[in-house]
Order: C-alpha cells, then sequence, then structure tokens
C-alpha cells in the first residue's frame, strides 16, 4: 500500500487529481451499490407489496447518500483548485437537496395511494391537494437549489419574492383558479370520479376518469378524451347525472307524432272492439257512465248526437297507453308517469310519453324504451289512428302514378 501511495505521490500533479477524483467516485458508487442493491432488496419484503411507489421514494433518496460523500470527501482530493472545490461541493448539495424533494413527492403520491383504497376516495379524490403540495415542495426546492449554487442565503431570495408577486400571480393564474375550484368542487361534492357529465360548449359527454389540480379528464362514449380545466367547471354550467344514476330510474320522455286527420269519435260497434282490451276496462266502464249522466243531464230528450259528449280515438288511445305503463314491469310506479298532449303543429299531435324505467343501465334503458314505442306503434291502428309521416319521394311518385 505505501508503495502504491509512494509511486503515486511521484507522478505530475494533474495525475494525483485525477486519480483523487477517480477514487472519490469509486467510493461514491460503491456506497450507491450497497444501498440500492443490498440495503433496500433486504428491506424490500417490509415495504408496501401492492405499490412500487415506495421503493421508488426510497430508491430517491438512497440518492443522498453518495451526494453527501462527494460533497465532503472533494476536498481531500489533491491539487484541486479551490474554484474546482466549490463548484463541485455546491452541486453536490443541490443534488442532495433535489433527491430530497423527489423522495418527498413519491412520499405524497404514497399518500395518495393510500386515499384511493378508501371508499371515501371515489367521491372526495385529493390528488389536487397532492399536486399542490408538490408545487410548494418543488418551488421551495428550486430557491434552496439556486441560494446553494450561489452560495447565498434562500432568505435573500425570499426577499425578493415580494417585488416578483405580480409576475407569480400571472404565472401561476391558473394554478390559481384551479386550485380554488377544486376546493370548491371537493367541498360542494360537485364531481367525482366516475360521475356522468355533459358539457356541450367543450364535447364533453361522458364519465369523468380523473380529476387532478387543473384539468378534469372525461370519456366521451366515443371512448375520446376530452380535457377540460378544473376552474370552467366552476364558472361555466354542466350536467351532472349522478342524481340520475343515484335515483335508480331514468327518464323517457318521447313523443308519438299522430296524424290530426285520423283523430275522431268511435262508433259503438268500434267501442265494443275496444273492450276487448283488459287494461282499458275501468276506463270503458269509468267513461261510459261519466257520459252517461252528462248526456242525461245536460240533453234531456234531444236526440241529435252532435251535441252529446262521446269517447274519442286519441282518447281512448291516450288512457291504453297510461293503462299500459302501469301495468309494465320495467316502468317505476312510484316516480312521475304521464301520457299527455302537447301543442298541436304542423308535422301532428305530439302525444308525449314521460315515465321512469326501473334500471339506469344505458342498453337496457335503451332496450325498454325501444320495446315500447315497438308496441305503440303497432297497436295504434286499432283505435283508428295513424303516425305522421311527412311524405316521401316514393309517396309522390305513386301519388303521380295513380292520376
Amino acid at each position: 500500500m505505501e508503495a502504491i501511495q509512494t509511486y503515486i505521490a511521484n507522478q505530475p500533479l494533474w495525475v494525483q487529481t485525477l486519480t483523487g477524483l477517480v477514487e472519490l467516485a469509486l467510493v461514491a458508487a460503491a456506497a450507491n451499490f450497497i444501498i440500492k442493491k443490498v440495503i433496500l432488496r433486504a428491506a424490500a419484503p417490509f415495504l408496501d407489496r401492492r405499490s412500487l411507489t415506495v421503493d421508488k421514494a426510497a430508491a430517491r433518496l438512497a440518492n443522498v447518500i453518495p451526494a453527501l460523500i462527494v460533497a465532503h470527501g472533494i476536498v481531500f482530493v489533491p491539487y484541486l483548485p479551490e474554484g474546482a472545490i466549490a463548484v463541485i461541493r455546491n452541486v453536490a448539495r443541490a443534488c442532495i437537496v433535489l433527491s430530497v424533494a423527489f423522495a418527498l413527492s413519491g412520499g405524497l403520491n404514497y399518500v395518495n395511494e393510500l386515499y384511493q383504497r378508501r371508499p371515501e376516495a371515489r367521491s372526495r379524490p385529493i390528488k389536487g391537494y397532492i399536486q399542490v403540495l408538490k408545487i410548494v415542495l418543488f418551488g421551495g426546492a428550486t430557491i434552496l437549489i439556486i441560494a446553494t449554487l450561489m452560495e447565498q442565503s434562500p432568505l435573500l431570495l425570499l426577499s425578493g419574492l415580494g417585488a416578483m408577486a405580480a409576475v407569480l400571480m400571472l404565472v401561476f393564474k391558473d394554478t390559481i383558479l384551479s386550485l380554488v375550484a377544486s376546493v370548491q368542487l371537493g367541498s360542494n361534492d360537485m364531481l367525482r370520479v366516475g360521475d356522468w357529465i355533459e358539457m356541450p360548449q367543450l364535447n364533453a359527454d361522458g364519465d369523468v376518469v380523473d380529476i387532478a389540480l387543473h384539468t378534469v379528464k372525461v370519456q366521451n362514449w366515443d371512448k375520446t378524451i376530452t380535457t377540460i380545466p378544473t376552474h370552467r367547471l366552476i364558472a361555466e354550467s354542466y350536467k351532472n347525472w349522478r342524481g340520475m344514476q343515484e335515483s335508480g330510474g331514468r327518464r323517457i320522455k318521447r313523443s308519438l307524432l299522430i296524424d290530426q286527420n285520423s283523430v275522431r269519435f268511435l262508433q259503438p260497434d268500434e267501442i265494443q272492439r275496444v273492450r276487448r282490451f283488459r287494461l282499458l276496462d275501468d276506463y270503458v266502464a269509468r267513461k261510459d257512465e261519466e257520459i252517461r249522466r252528462w248526456n242525461d243531464n245536460a240533453l234531456g230528450d234531444e236526440g241529435d248526437p252532435v251535441n252529446a259528449r262521446r269517447l274519442t280515438n286519441v282518447g281512448t288511445f291516450r288512457a291504453y297507453v297510461f293503462a299500459y305503463l302501469q301495468a309494465h314491469d320495467q316502468i317505476r310506479d312510484d316516480m312521475t308517469l304521464l301520457v299527455r298532449q302537447l301543442t298541436p303543429t304542423s308535422q301532428g299531435l305530439p302525444l308525449e310519453i314521460y315515465c321512469f324505467t326501473s334500471t339506469v343501465a344505458w342498453d337496457e334503458y335503451e332496450a325498454i324504451q325501444a320495446d315500447i314505442f315497438d308496441h305503440l306503434l303497432a297497436i295504434m291502428p286499432e283505435f283508428g289512428l295513424r303516425i305522421f309521416q311527412e311524405p316521401s319521394g316514393l309517396d309522390l311518385h305513386e301519388r303521380l302514378a295513380s292520376i
């Protein structure tokens, strides 16, 4: 060993300096190898096996030891200029600060992962707050790194931030707005991961898949992703379908456009045919009694039927639709159920069905709605009614051919 030291001492100064740097680098690399490949691997079974976040944070923190060796060992390298010693020492200390910042960032990620395992995490995510802490963390780390490289006190840099407040407000405007919006969204329970929201002005219509500090990601029904700035969910209106999903019933609101030329009174033989519908037993009996009493009181011995009340095909059909929906096992009877006429238009008489299905699943809802209207469209001729449909080219062709 003494012979090696004597041999090195007899070498030129730059060789001695280079040898010292190599030795320092080897010691730092050996420490890094022992910590990461031996100590951390031995400790791995005792860490959280469901996540690699802790392992990565520990590996970041392990970088502090080699940096400390370099920072304190650089002074023992022979014949190294004082300026180079200062630069290497400051860079090593800056690396220590950066490694600690990354390790703490990994720790915050792990806190978020632990929270996401809790049942309330779905309704109240903390990802936005974690990102705010990361901004503060890396902002402080940046100040410390600059102060270390400049060999100045961090307080000196902080004292100059007051003059930069306006610039910082401008630079972090979106972050501040997003932070306020995240707090409002979370505290008022306005948005959760998994909610179906609709925001037409931003072409968003689908499920919320991620809520972060600056953005909310929505996966649309065509599987595209729309990214919405968080603050716009406070500044602008959007529709959240969570209430529908929690209620257990989804609304059907659709109209049948009836050809008004087919609306008329029912003839006696048609009334007898209507009596075949079991769903109309109570309605026909009740209306028969009501109309008979009214006609007896209002008409007396007058026999002109124009002055009498009579059943109409559209009114009877409306009663049938209402009874059909009441008897339907997939329509909620504890929610609003209406069958009503809307204002007649040039496209017919709208007969609107307003009810709620017993499921909120999209495919089941559409199947129920289609089955209901399939039946109603097919049964309408039994009441002497026609659906309104604008003439097509084939209609015009057949009409002209018949002339």
